[in-house]
């Protein structure tokens, strides 16, 4: 027998306590009354593999589809809130749809904000073109009456080495040192801030943002960085798929010593080193209260307490770092503070080598924590220091 027409359901649910479209088990085999046979729906519906009916209501509980002789007396869903799966279906359309039109609305909203953005850019860009441009006419201009004075000075130089005689030659001696030294001024050079193209123009925290939450979002490029046992201070225990340290306040004396080993700071190194191209790596911090994240060059030292071989502290090493509730950012020993107005749980580390790029990133809020652009004189590895706690890699 076909399930009551829509008219006889919506009695059943009226009837329901509290008038919800959601009603019971029991209520929804009353409705029903006698069960079809197996194979009794149409060809088009599926059917309950245990019953063989129709699956045309919705277990609420479970969250799937059942048919009448689940939600009866004695089926699996006995006692559960079971509504019409048409309705359940329609509901899902409707916020869908909702879902659909917001996306639609904020892609709208982020591309109009990348127009407004690029546009504003690219006339920065092309003010400081016409500004550098206009400069650089300036110059000709000045160094094309530079060359005329030189040319006059060298003009009445010869002449005068030319056609007087040794006793005025030598009563000239003045006069000619005058000249030479108005010659060395004119070739001075003429530095100007001008010339130079100011590059902060083509930044925008806007676009780096975006580009930085696409990056991390594909992780398309993430790197499977491993950690470098031979080089783990005795400070950090390494687990065995190299991805987590763990600080233990009491230096192991089993830790073989070695030279590429820290033996004082709590550090390490990755096993490899980039050279070129973007790299992407992601690392879990929400356990520590005390670490550093970044990278560093294969020449920075690993023997003694100096600053030479502490990450931040030193020409070889770029880190982000976290003490407590202070968070900066180090490099040759300049520390950058960071007003975070929370502890990442995560920390994604970004290297554009062809841009000259260091990025620091919080996946959970989509925010670029600090960007350093330099250039960097070498390979550069992933590093790692952690004083409390345990530190990993994500992959």
């Amino acid at each position: 027998m076909e399930a009551p027409p829509r008219s006889h359901l919506r009695q059943v649910e009226r009837a329901a306590p509290g008038g919800r479209s959601a009603m019971s088990a029991e209520s929804v085999g009353q409705g029903l009354g006698p069960r079809p046979g197996p194979g009794s729906g149409s060809e088009s519906e599926p059917l309950c593999p245990e019953h063989g009916q129709a699956l045309r209501w919705f277990c609420c509980s479970e969250r799937r589809p059942v048919c009448a002789a689940c939600a009866e007396l004695g089926g699996r869903c006995q006692g559960h809130r079971i509504r019409p799966a048409q309705e359940r279906a329609e509901e899902l359309r409707s916020t869908a749809s909702a879902v659909r039109e917001l996306v639609i609305q904020r892609l709208g909203l982020v591309r109009s904000l990348c127009e407004t953005e690029e546009q504003r850019l690219l006339e920065r860009v092309h003010g400081e073109e016409e500004r550098a441009h206009q400069s650089i006419l300036t110059q000709r201009v000045h160094w094309a009456e530079a060359l005329q004075k030189l040319d006059a000075i060298r003009t009445s130089l010869v002449d005068m080495l030319t056609h007087v005689d040794d006793l005025q030659l030598i009563q000239k001696e003045q006069e000619i040192f005058e000249r030479t030294e108005e010659a060395e001024g004119i070739l001075d050079p003429q530095e100007s801030k001008k010339l130079n193209f100011n590059e902060k123009c083509a930044r925008s925290p806007l676009l780096t943002q975006l580009w930085a939450t696409a990056v991390f979002g594909s992780l398309s490029g993430t790197e499977d960085v491993r950690i470098d046992e031979k080089t783990v201070s005795p400070f950090l225990q390494l687990s065995d798929d190299r991805r987590t340290l763990t600080f233990n306040a009491k230096k192991s004396k089993s830790c073989a010593d070695g030279p590429e080993r820290f033996d004082h700071w709590p550090n390490a190194l990755a096993t490899t080193s980039f050279l070129a191209g973007m790299h992407v790596w992601m690392v879990n911090v929400q356990n520590s209260c005390a670490y550093k994240v970044g990278v560093a060059l294969g020449q920075l030292p690993r023997k003694g307490s100096g600053s030479d071989s502490r990450l931040g502290h030193n020409t070889f090493s770029w880190v982000f770092s976290r003490y407590d509730q202070e968070f900066r950012f180090s490099h040759d020993g300049q520390h950058v503070p960071l007003g975070l107005l929370r502890c990442p749980a995560q920390l994604g580390v970004l290297l554009d080598l062809q841009a000259q790029e260091l990025l620091f990133y919080e996946p959970a809020s989509g925010m670029v924590l600090h960007t350093h652009r330099a250039s960097f004189p070498g390979p550069l590895f992933p590093v790692f220091a952690v004083a409390d706690q345990t530190i990993s890699v994500v992959h």
